[in-house]
């Protein structure tokens, strides 16, 4: 699978984009997180929504679904098409009311299916998202009462949401599930309240911190450059080659 970060950004930078991605597989296109700034970094790179079959939301905050409401748009009156919408189950409701109603809400659209063919996820279940993209969400800490859910693709490829420092749970990947690379979202400067900040990031043994890069971080990262023990940063608008979970 081929995956291309839209933005590699936090929620408040403003020189890197959204920590948005789109994964090819299969001659298909998932978007995964959908945030305020997608719309711009699609047309930056010359994409078009059109050119999405389907979009994984990992949680509600604005930097992962704000942009929703324009895909929705455009796919509904300008392509006329219902893309597929990946969630977990629990997310589903919350999404429409809390997040997209009181945009998308008119004659002709009154829920989440009005927009979308949506197919909710059960956590800890695979499930094919697209031709050779399997996909398990894992439920991983974030803020309290705000579920969260980080990605196991094709087995060997962990993408997390927006998750605190979780030793235990990358090492337990590793070695129980045969995980050989990790993009992890990174906050720069401790404490780490609801993101793994680098310095705690920096405690993980070297072998593991060598399958780690590091995404979702603030404007000063080139600042950080050659500051991050054997992880490496993902790049903004880069596109990656995974094969069987290696970033080659």
């Amino acid at each position: 699978m081929k995956l291309q970060m839209l933005g590699t950004g936090s929620a408040f930078a403003k020189a890197f984009y959204n920590n948005n991605a789109l994964l090819e597989s299969g001659g298909r296109t998932l978007l995964v997180d959908c945030g305020i700034t997608a719309p711009r970094a699609l047309h930056e790179l010359g994409k078009g929504f059109d050119e999405i079959d389907a979009v994984l939301v990992s949680h509600i905050h604005a930097d992962h679904v704000g942009g929703l409401e324009e895909f929705a748009f455009q796919m509904k009156f300008i392509y006329r098409r219902k893309p597929v919408l990946y969630a977990a189950d629990a997310l589903i409701g919350p999404l429409w009311e809390h997040s997209l109603r009181g945009g998308l809400e008119q004659d002709g659209g009154h829920s989440l299916h009005d927009y979308f063919e949506v197919r909710p996820l059960t956590p800890g279940t695979p499930a094919e998202l697209l031709p050779g993209l399997k996909a398990e969400l894992l439920l991983t800490p974030h803020i309290p009462n705000k579920p969260s859910y980080s990605i196991l693709f094709n087995d060997h490829f962990f993408y997390t949401a927006d998750m605190t420092f979780d030793r235990e749970l990358l090492e337990r990947l590793v070695k129980e599930r045969g995980v050989k690379s990790i993009f992890h979202d990174c906050q720069l400067h401790p404490p780490g309240v609801v993101h793994a900040d680098l310095a705690r990031l920096l405690t993980l043994p070297e072998e593991l911190q060598r399958i780690v890069y590091l995404m979702h971080y603030g404007d000063d990262q080139p600042e950080f450059v050659g500051r991050t023990g054997r992880m490496r940063f993902v790049e903004q608008h880069r596109t990656y080659t995974i094969e069987n979970g290696l970033v080659v």
